[in-house]
């Protein structure tokens, strides 16, 4: 089966088309207000504006930690569709507050509307992938997978460039952002209700409302089973190295390479293109296979192209470009500009990969009567190693490490972080071995 006729099927389009506009519509209004808050000074109510970015962005995963466990909840008690609508009527209800918040510039009402927007994505975090193993066959969660892992970052890519487009428009701007973000939350809404019913697994489950006790008890059941736990947290690792890559690429950009805002877009669009068609292309490299030895194939491109991004880079490191100094054209004129493409298309072309037999590994392997709230636990765990990857950054920013030097640190973690799990599970290496056909030779 060719995988893009599940986008022919109301099986799966519909359930993409929402998830896409979904991601689209966060990251416009996401960078919009990043930007909106950079316009505003070096100062805004008393913090600096790039300390006042890097809370914006803490706020957005906040809901993640604080209510994923509720959302599981409700994912398994409720039929999912029904609970994907609710929460597209939300975001409609949020996107158009933001419309107050864009007239009048209120960065704070913004901000607060941003958590809202965050417990909204928590809400419908969960429910997305855990109806995927209802409505598709087992031989259809890769391909699955692999389209929506595509969708994201193509999402989070064209959400950003469209948001900073947007409220970069004089006078009129902002309103432009909010009447967008109003259009594409009700077009998310329209979308959702072509998703076909998904039974509810636990309808009988009592709700528990207290966020300590249930995220105690959510990663409980993440432990339940260790391959489910382990594939959990190595696909979280794939979050820790997106979060350096996507937040550090613009500054990288500006300062090793001497580069203008056009060429941070050109940088993203290569990192984001490799995704995914490494999304898509686990499909074929699996043959339809739930295939764990992709992540290890993942892995290795996650330490041998970013060690070779730190190498391409010396150049530009002699050459001492001031700070944004260099346009497209000019860049890419550079010798070496294109090592440093390919690159980090390569670096998210293998995190492509690596992510998507993960997550077909937990919704497969997951009890169904709880897999959403074993989701939930995964979106907790995901959301820790993003902070734990801008905490891990700011550390080695104060010991004086070059943007590059924290690209190759990402390389020599990989490779201790992914050998740590690969000898907990050795399910990785021996599929690893029966996928390039060596297992036989070994034994």
């Amino acid at each position: 089966m060719n995988q893009f006729t599940l986008l022919k099927s109301q099986r799966f389009f519909p359930l993409f088309l929402t998830q896409f506009l979904g991601a689209f519509n966060d990251n416009i209004y996401k960078n919009a207000l990043v930007i909106l808050i950079i316009f505003q000074g070096d100062v805004l109510y008393g913090i600096p504006t790039t300390q006042l970015v890097t809370m914006s962005a803490g706020i957005f995963i906040l809901p993640f930690f604080l209510f994923s466990a509720t959302a599981g909840q409700f994912a398994d008690k409720h039929e999912k569709a029904w609970m994907i609508q609710q929460t597209k009527l939300l975001e409609i209800l949020i996107m158009s507050l933001a419309l107050i918040g864009f007239y009048t510039q209120h960065i704070g009402f913004l901000i607060i509307l941003l958590f809202l927007m965050g417990t909204q994505s928590t809400l419908f975090g969960p429910l997305k992938y855990a109806i995927l193993p209802q409505h598709l066959q087992k031989e259809e969660l890769m391909a699955g997978n692999g389209l929506l892992s595509m969708g994201v970052f193509l999402a989070i890519l064209l959400g950003t460039i469209l948001g900073g487009i947007l409220i970069s428009i004089a006078d009129y701007g902002a309103l432009l952002v909010s009447g967008i973000v109003i259009v594409v939350a009700t077009l998310g809404y329209i979308s959702s209700r072509f998703i076909p019913q998904a039974d509810a697994p636990a309808k009988d489950i009592q709700v528990n409302w207290n966020i300590f006790t249930q995220t105690w008890r959510t990663f409980q059941l993440t432990l339940a089973r260790k391959d489910v736990f382990i594939a959990i947290v190595t696909a979280s690792w794939f979050w820790f190295v997106g979060a350096t890559f996507l937040s550090q690429v613009p500054a990288y950009a500006k300062y090793v390479l001497g580069s203008n805002n056009e060429v941070i877009t050109l940088l993203l669009f290569m990192f984001s293109l490799g995704i995914g068609l490494g999304s898509i292309l686990c499909e074929k490299l699996s043959k339809g296979r739930i295939e764990l030895g992709l992540v290890v194939v993942g892995a290795i491109g996650l330490i041998v192209f970013p060690i070779d991004l730190y190498f391409a880079s010396q150049p530009f490191t002699i050459l001492n470009l001031s700070a944004g100094e260099l346009g497209l054209w000019q860049f890419l004129a550079l010798n070496g500009s294109f090592r440093v493409l390919l690159d980090l298309a390569f670096i998210g072309l293998f995190g492509g990969i690596y992510i998507v037999p993960l997550n077909a590994t937990v919704q497969r392997r997951s009890n169904p009567t709880y897999r959403a709230r074993i989701i939930s636990g995964a979106n907790i765990c995901n959301a820790l190693f993003m902070v734990a990857s801008a905490i891990t950054i700011v550390v080695l920013l104060s010991f004086e490490f070059t943007i590059a030097q924290i690209f190759l640190s990402q390389a020599i973690f990989t490779l201790f972080i992914a050998g740590v799990l690969f000898v907990a599970m050795p399910e990785f290496i021996l599929s690893f071995l029966t996928w390039v056909g060596l297992r036989s030779k070994v034994q």
